[in-house]
C-alpha cells in the first residue's frame, strides 16, 4: 500500500477516462519507468461511513487477486480527502463493443469468451471471492489488438471469504440470480447464473429476462422464465442451449459449477459458423439501451441499491 499523499510524487496524473457518481478514473504515468496505469480517484467527502468501508473492502479484495483475466490493482494511496487506486489500464473496450465492431461472431468464439470468464471465476471462487456483479460492461479487453485478453473488472460489490452466507441484495437487474431476489442466503453460484445470462446474450443478441417494470423482471428471474425463441435460436446448437439451461437453473444447488462448464462438450465442439448480421445488430441495440440507462444510474453504492432492491423485493412477495 502506498503512503498517504505520495501518489503525485510517483505518478503524473493525466486526462480523465471516465467517471461515476463518486469516482473518477484518470490515466496516470509512473515517473520512474513511464509505464501507464489507470487511477481510480474516490472522493471521501461524497461517501458515508458504510460506503467508505465498501471502498476499503474492494481494495483489500483486489490486493488478493492475481489472475491474467482479472484486472490488477497495483497500489492504493489514501489522503484525508481521497482514495486513489492504481489499476491496470485496459484500452480494448467492452466485450460486446468488440463483437459489434468485428461484425461477425460464432458459437466457437462465444465458447472462447465463456472459457476465459469461467476460468477466472473458478480462480476467484477458489480463493473464496465472489464477484456478485458479473455483466458484459465488466468484461473489458486489455488492448485493441486481435489477440487481446478479456479481463473481469469492477470488484466494488465483490465479497471475500464468501461461503453460502451472503445476504446483501446487490447486483445488476437482469443479471442477478433468483436466490438474491428471494432474500435467501446465497453463495458463489450467483456468479454462474450471471455467466448463463451473458452466454444467452452472446448467442442471440438479447437478454433472457427483460421487462420494462423491474418488479415483473424480478418475477421472471425468480421463476427462471425464459425461452429460446425462433428465428433467433433456430440455428443455435442443442449443446449450447443445454449449457445455457444448466447455468440458468433456479436452484443454486443444481446449477452448473465452473468445472461443469469447462468440461461441457459444447466448449470444445462449438461451431465456427457465423451467427449472422442480425446477431450483431441486436447486440448493438442492447449496448445502446444499456448506455442510456447507465447515464441515469452510473455507480450505485451497495447500501443505496440494497434499500431500493429491498423495497422492490418486499412489494413483489
Amino acid at each position: 500500500m502506498g503512503n498517504a499523499g505520495s501518489i503525485h510524487k510517483l505518478y503524473t496524473i493525466k486526462e480523465r477516462l471516465g467517471s461515476g457518481s463518486f469516482a473518477t478514473v484518470k490515466k496516470a504515468v509512473r515517473k520512474s519507468d513511464k509505464q501507464v496505469f489507470a487511477v481510480k480517484e474516490i472522493k471521501k467527502t461524497n461517501l458515508n461511513e458504510e460506503e467508505l468501508s465498501a471502498v476499503h473492502d474492494e481494495v483489500t479484495i483486489m490486493m488478493e487477486i492475481d489472475h491474467p483475466h482479472c484486472v490488477k490493482l497495483f497500489d492504493m494511496y489514501e489522503t484525508q480527502k481521497k482514495v486513489y487506486m492504481v489499476l491496470e489500464l485496459l484500452t480494448g473496450g467492452e466485450l460486446f463493443d468488440r463483437i459489434v465492431s468485428k461484425g461477425s461472431f460464432s458459437e466457437k468464439e462465444a465458447a472462447g469468451v465463456i472459457k476465459t470468464v469461467v476460468e477466472a471465476i473458478k480462480y476467484l471462487h477458489g480463493i473464496r471471492i465472489v464477484h456478485r456483479d458479473l455483466k458484459p460492461e465488466n468484461l473489458l479487453y486489455n488492448n485493441a489488438t486481435d489477440d487481446a485478453q478479456i479481463k473481469i473488472t469492477d470488484f466494488g460489490l465483490a465479497k471475500a471469504k464468501a461461503a453460502s452466507d451472503m445476504s446483501t441484495a446487490c447486483g445488476t437487474p437482469g443479471y442477478v440470480a433468483p436466490e438474491v431476489l428471494k432474500n435467501e442466503k446465497y453463495g458463489p453460484a450467483v456468479d454462474m447464473w450471471s455467466v448463463g445470462v451473458i452466454l444467452y446474450i452472446l448467442l442471440c443478441g438479447f437478454p433472457p429476462f427483460y421487462h420494462e417494470q423491474t418488479k415483473q423482471l424480478y418475477r421472471q428471474i425468480k421463476k427462471g422464465e425464459y425461452s429460446f425463441p425462433d428465428p433467433y435460436w433456430e440455428n443455435i446448437s442443442d449443446d449450447a442451449k443445454n449449457l445455457v439451461g444448466i447455468l440458468l437453473t433456479v436452484d443454486p444447488e443444481k446449477r452448473a459449477t465452473p468445472d461443469d462448464v469447462l468440461q461441457h462438450r459444447w466448449m470444445t465442439g462449438a461451431s465456427d459458423t457465423d451467427l449472422g448480421t442480425g446477431h450483431t445488430e441486436r447486440l448493438q441495440l442492447l449496448q445502446a439501451r444499456t448506455r442510456l440507462r447507465k447515464g441515469v444510474r452510473t455507480i450505485i453504492a451497495v447500501n443505496r441499491f440494497h434499500r431500493s432492491l429491498q423495497h422492490i423485493i418486499d412489494n413483489s412477495l
